[in-house]
């Protein structure tokens, strides 16, 4: 008898989608606990929150509320839907106020003013993966405030999964919401703690 040459397979990857994110956390797959995040049909487990990290989220938080009042919703680590198979959470984003439409469905692309991440541990990810993500859908502007290097850098401009616009505030400076121009600026280091 021939012996037969065994078939080969290569293995694929499994993408999920957001429904399909959503019936794992309806069938106890995944926790609201949990840190995860669906990128690009990937999950991602997330590192857990550091004090420092947390503490500019909340100072952050109080910023924009006051400085926004009406103009924006502030969200805090709240989801995000920017396609089907994408629901990022940042630490904080600036929303359309349409506080009704966001009790059925989390916001989109195109109400969404400004996405921050707060890097401490994860600053290489937010500046290739996270950037690119949000790039691809078209969210104009995208700040990642770097605990390390003690730097706002502010994203403009999207262009396939770049910005063309780049900035980088460090203390003694300012930033400002291009989708907010009335907006007061905002000092770096008021978002830093220095």
């Amino acid at each position: 008898m021939e012996a037969t040459a065994p078939t080969t397979a290569t293995p694929t990857q499994r993408r999920f989608t957001v429904a399909e994110y959503h019936r794992m956390a309806e069938a106890g797959i995944l926790h609201e606990d949990d840190r995860v995040e669906l990128l690009n049909g990937r999950l991602y487990a997330m590192p857990p929150i550091g004090s420092s990290h947390a503490s500019r989220v909340d100072r952050l938080n109080r910023l924009f509320v006051l400085r926004a009042e009406d103009r924006a919703t502030v969200r805090v680590q709240n989801p995000i839907q920017i396609s089907t198979d994408s629901e990022p959470v940042p630490d904080l984003a600036l929303v359309d106020p349409n506080d009704e439409a966001y009790r059925e469905r989390h916001p989109r692309p195109e109400e969404v003013l400004l996405v921050v991440e707060v890097a401490d541990t994860t600053e290489a990810f937010d500046r290739s993966t996270k950037l690119s993500l949000y790039a691809q859908a078209g969210l104009s502007e995208y700040w990642v405030v770097s605990l390390p290097n003690e730097r706002v850098y502010v994203h403009r401009e999207p262009t396939g999964d770049e910005y063309g616009l780049r900035l980088t505030r460090p203390p003694g400076d300012s930033v400002t919401v291009a989708a907010l121009p009335e907006l007061d600026p905002i000092p770096v280091d008021e978002i830093l703690g220095t």
